[in-house]
């Protein structure tokens, strides 16, 4: 952020790719206050209390999003922005204008494809449409050491109520987790899944 500061204060430096990564960087700041709890655990986006992102980095972050779309150049930080702007413009996860942010991540795909960019496509797929509208398999050889792509699968089968495969997916996650934040995220999704097959038995 110090960096993308000292950008802007240079005449030169102060291009539409360089509002659109401050912009980034400020909307993305914001959140993380709310990223874990008081017991240093990790929190997903919609267990995120929203009052807790900085509002004076969320404004910031608006105001150079805005900037940043003078002139003509498109670029994966102005899409990025966008993205995160979506975000920071909802109150609480459920408003968030999902349909905006999947032909966002169409626009981003085009721009810089790659199987996270496809793999956060499918879970804002999922959330504008259904869970079985959300993902596929075609990156998952792509997509093996990755953890949150098992953690992605299990959300969505968990949603769907299928909880053993949820715990599944969990498992696979938590083998791959590459932190103890993590392990301690992942491990907590198997315990609910557990938790809840338990409770129906």
């Amino acid at each position: 952020m110090r960096l993308t500061a000292l950008l802007l204060e240079n005449p030169l430096g102060k291009t539409p790719a360089t509002y659109a990564l401050a912009a980034l960087m400020c909307l993305n700041a914001a959140r993380l206050p709310a990223r874990v709890d008081a017991s240093g655990n990790l929190r997903s986006l919609f267990d995120q209390d929203r009052l807790q992102w900085d509002q004076e980095l969320v404004a910031e972050g608006l105001k150079l999003h805005e900037l940043s779309a003078m002139g003509f150049e498109l670029t994966e930080y102005h899409v990025e922005a966008a993205i995160a702007s979506v975000h920071a413009s909802a109150l609480r996860a459920e408003n968030t204008d999902w349909k905006t942010i999947v032909s966002l991540y169409d626009d981003l795909m085009t721009i810089r494809p790659s199987p996270i960019v496809a793999l956060n496509r499918a879970l804002a797929v999922a959330q504008n449409e259904d869970p079985e509208r959300g993902l596929d398999r075609h990156d998952c050889d792509r997509l093996a050491t990755y953890p949150f792509y098992y953690a992605a699968r299990g959300e969505l089968e968990f949603r769907r109520g299928r909880h053993e495969a949820a715990r599944e997916h969990f498992q696979s996650a938590l083998a791959l987790a590459r932190n103890s934040m993590e392990r301690r995220f992942l491990d907590q999704r198997v315990s609910a899944c557990s938790s809840i097959a338990i409770s129906t038995e």
